[in-house]
């Protein structure tokens, strides 16, 4: 199957992969009374008296916010927002499909860290949760950082951790069948964005000792010129035996590659 041309002809059939359909029925006046005015306004004020009762008396408890820049969309780069608008609802689709979690794609129209975090602040009252989606590093990490620090509701930057969740997985399996363990592999990773830096730190934290990080210009060490302040950090703390050279180069003997390039 030609599954772009196929795709692109069930994206123009479907116009859009999400809608939105009521949970309660408005067919009586008694039943619109109660959804609507006048009985909302009973909701409305307890919510006043303590804004936690949003998450028992409306959908926030169970909705998401599916936020992207389109900075940095699959392997595509920077298409913009509108452009990562199929992704965005794919995601939410799986969102529902396979969690049951409503989901909500908000794309917004700039690569401004302050202003995408101001949006998402202003807008964190309306859900229970933000998972953060293809936005290009390193602004990617400062946004996750700035987030956390300015809402009141969980900040998950999917390129990040979830990526590096399905790799722990992957890894935890793959060394129990060969009967390693972590502390005593070598590792040698193709990419310092989002996902690889991610991957990493959950890795090390879970006993990873052996590990040489690359982009594109080769080995990331300590003392490389004109690393960014996310991959300087994981100088410090990787390749101790400070290895240099190209990704063919240091990958040689190693016993796991991880490629996020």
């Amino acid at each position: 199957m030609d599954y772009a041309k196929e795709s692109l002809r069930l994206h123009g059939e479907w116009r859009g992969k999400l809608e939105v359909v009521p949970k309660v029925p408005v067919a009586t006046r008694e039943d619109l009374a109660l959804a609507y005015t006048p009985g909302v306004a009973q909701p409305c004020l307890e919510i006043n008296k303590d804004v936690d009762k949003s998450y028992e008396l409306t959908g926030r408890h169970n909705t998401v916010a599916v936020v992207t820049d389109g900075s940095a969309v699959l392997g595509l780069g920077d298409i913009g927002p509108e452009a990562g608008m199929p992704v965005m609802e794919g995601k939410c689709v799986l969102f529902k499909a396979f969690g049951g979690v409503d989901a909500i794609p908000l794309c917004i129209r700039t690569h401004d860290v302050d202003e995408i975090v101001r949006t998402v602040q202003l807008l964190a009252g309306s859900f229970g949760g933000v998972n953060l989606e293809d936005i290009s590093a390193p602004r990617c990490f400062e946004i996750e950082r700035r987030l956390k620090e300015v809402c009141d509701i969980p900040i998950f930057h999917d390129d990040q951790h979830g990526t590096a969740i399905i790799t722990l997985a992957a890894m935890l399996n793959a060394l129990k069948l060969v009967g390693k363990n972590l502390s005593g592999i070598s590792v040698v990773t193709s990419g310092a964005g989002a996902a690889g830096i991610a991957i990493i730190r959950l890795l090390m934290a879970l006993g990873l000792k052996d590990v040489v990080m690359c982009d594109s210009k080769g080995a990331i060490y300590r003392g490389r010129e004109g690393l960014n302040e996310e991959k300087r950090q994981m100088a410090e703390i990787s390749n101790a035996g400070m290895k240099k050279g190209t990704l063919a180069e240091v990958l040689r003997g190693a016993d796991v590659f991880i490629g996020v390039s």
